[in-house]
């Protein structure tokens, strides 16, 4: 997928670096997100906050999306910076785990099994890379993200129609470019009602990580970056903290995007539904080759 280049990357940094400064009192610590309290803690003496702040290299950090019902995780995605490139790599989360702490399942239940710590655990493993980091966010603070950014562009590409009344859900978009905010972003990144499952519903995150990125490195929003942190810091968990958090998305903003998603099939075991990933780290749920796995013991779909 090719590249995107970022504008002019020295009034990019400028524009953070003020806006940063500027905001600074307005963040909080995000690892203690994900609370219903309103009130910010009050900020200790800082010294020197912008040391070391110009680069976020040769770190992995797994981003995970919360469903609906608050253990599950409907999104995953491991987000990289390395030699100039922000490269983010799609999980699918109905990828079948063979979990050394909890045994088989579907990665999308691993959170709920053992919080981050354990997705993290796993996905070193399965990613043959070191997952350094995780940031979590629920519907919420996705839809209050895309509403302080004035929404995000992106080309539905075919109709996308679904009423779940026990959900209060209803998703109803017509096909083209449009900006998309709160709920309807939100039904967007949740719809999989075509037969794709979860590989349609990779490809829609997949525009929607795209506008976002390239939503995020205009200066006008890096320069409003420490209040959207706050305003969306309600419905984040991270153990980043918010100078770190400012410095990767600032880094994101002087690099080229690359977007993959891992390749699966779908497959059925003892009636339940999977999809069989071939993981980059060459060990794959079974601890056999991907190929060989997918024509000796797996019932595949296609």
């Amino acid at each position: 997928m090719n590249g995107q280049r970022s504008p002019n990357r020295k009034s990019l940094l400028t524009a953070a670096v003020l806006g940063l400064f500027g905001g600074l009192l307005l963040s909080i610590p995000l690892s203690r997100s994900l609370l219903p309290s309103t009130e910010l803690p009050k900020l200790t003496s800082i010294s020197n906050p912008f040391e070391g702040w110009s680069s976020f290299d040769n770190e992995n950090i797994v981003v995970l999306g919360m469903d609906a019902g608050g253990g599950n995780t409907d999104t995953i995605f491991i987000l990289s910076i390395e030699n100039g490139d922000t490269s983010i790599i799609q999980v699918p989360r109905d990828s079948y785990i063979d979990s050394r702490s909890f045994g088989p399942m579907k990665a999308n239940a691993l959170h709920a099994r053992g919080g981050p710590d354990a997705v993290k655990t796993e996905l070193t493993r399965l990613m043959g890379r070191p997952i350094n980091h995780h940031i979590l966010v629920n519907l919420e603070g996705i839809r209050t993200i895309s509403d302080l950014l004035g929404g995000l562009e992106v080309d539905v590409p075919k109709r996308l129609y679904y009423q779940d009344k026990s959900q209060g859900l209803l998703i109803d978009l017509q096909p083209g470019r449009q900006v998309l905010k709160g709920r309807e972003l939100e039904g967007f990144l949740r719809w999989r009602h075509d037969g794709q499952g979860d590989l349609g519903r990779l490809d829609r995150q997949q525009l929607v990580l795209k506008s976002l990125f390239n939503k995020l490195i205009q200066p006008q929003h890096l320069i409003s970056l420490p209040a959207l942190i706050t305003a969306a810091g309600r419905n984040l968990e991270t153990d980043l903290g918010p100078m770190e958090l400012g410095k990767l998305i600032t880094t994101m903003g002087t690099t080229d995007l690359q977007t993959s998603r891992l390749k699966a099939r779908p497959f059925y075991q003892n009636g339940v539904s999977y999809l069989d990933t071939q993981w980059p780290g060459k060990e794959t749920t079974r601890g056999v080759d991907a190929t060989e796995s997918s024509s000796r013991r797996f019932q595949l779909l296609f």
